[in-house]
């Protein structure tokens, strides 16, 4: 399943943004010795700055608590893109880029963008009413792998003399993923019921790595029918699935639901959390309880 696709953004709101980014505000703005490098979504912000370290000042355009689906930016904001000389992109086709990137990246055309996706085999999305590609590839340790080795091009293109400190920083935060990415392997590999319900259905290229079975509740962005509902709930059952993920930008409404009818519980998972390795262990452990 895919974010939501709306009406394109309005040119008047971009237009009244872009007339305010003289507005001060230092807490976002990178101090004049680092690199202002913005993002779109919060686990880039550990990517960023794990390939960056001191030489960056990494800002966040949908900022905690946020939905990428309608977030619009802020005047605060648009302080920080018109400063920063490096834009680094999810690139799969998150709502928020499809409706702002190009206007953002005009605001600042001295701005690098890059494309984190670059590299990264795209899969379908898997609501048969959507046939777009799943955009939430950082779900996937081996994916967020790709897009650090991305964002350590991006920095040295537009500061080679460092090129060196990039590519070490690069290839230790890499280890660190590959070392997540195999504790979770190992953890998930004993479950034998290999299927999880979620509200949003953002984790498909999880599923993919470790051999699971998404079942996603939300249809194309919206509230399911009764019909899918009832749907879900007989495949829970025949799976034996006990326990319904959302993550916290979402309503549980439906999930509790289903929850009810399957004597199962709702529990949070957040895959837009700023502390991705740490993030991504929790949500290992949850799944595996989930699973068992």
């Amino acid at each position: 399943m895919n974010f939501r696709k709306t009406a394109p953004v309005s040119l008047v709101c971009i237009s009244l943004l872009a007339s305010m980014i003289s507005i001060s505000c230092t807490q976002v703005s990178a101090p004049a010795d680092k690199i202002g490098v913005v993002v779109s979504i919060l686990p880039l912000v550990e990517f960023a700055e794990s390939v960056g370290g001191d030489k960056v000042a990494v800002s966040v355009m949908v900022p905690p608590g946020a939905e990428p689906h309608s977030y619009e930016p802020k005047p605060s904001q648009m302080t920080a893109l018109a400063k920063a000389r490096l834009y680094a992109k999810v690139g799969s086709g998150i709502e928020f880029e499809i409706g702002y990137i190009d206007k953002l990246a005009d605001i600042n055309k001295a701005m690098l963008v890059i494309d984190s996706s670059k590299g990264i085999d795209l899969i379908k999305s898997e609501d048969p009413d959507d046939p777009g590609m799943d955009p939430h590839i950082w779900t996937s340790p081996k994916n967020a792998m790709i897009m650090v080795g991305n964002i350590c091009d991006g920095l040295i293109q537009i500061d080679p003399s460092n090129k060196a400190y990039y590519e070490t920083n690069r290839d230790t935060y890499i280890q660190k993923l590959t070392r997540l990415d195999e504790d979770i392997r190992k953890g998930l590999d004993p479950a034998k019921n290999r299927s999880f319900i979620i509200y949003h259905p953002a984790f498909g290229y999880f599923a993919r790595d470790y051999n699971l079975t998404q079942i996603g509740i939300e249809q194309e962005g919206k509230e399911p029918t009764a019909a899918y509902v009832t749907r879900v709930i007989k495949e829970a059952k025949e799976k034996n699935s006990r326990v319904i993920f959302v993550s916290p930008q979402f309503s549980q409404k439906s999930a509790e639901v289903i929850a009810q009818e399957i004597g199962g519980t709702v529990l949070p998972v957040d895959n837009l959390a700023k502390n991705y390795i740490s993030n991504m262990e929790t949500i290992k452990d949850a799944m595996i309880k989930a699973m068992k």
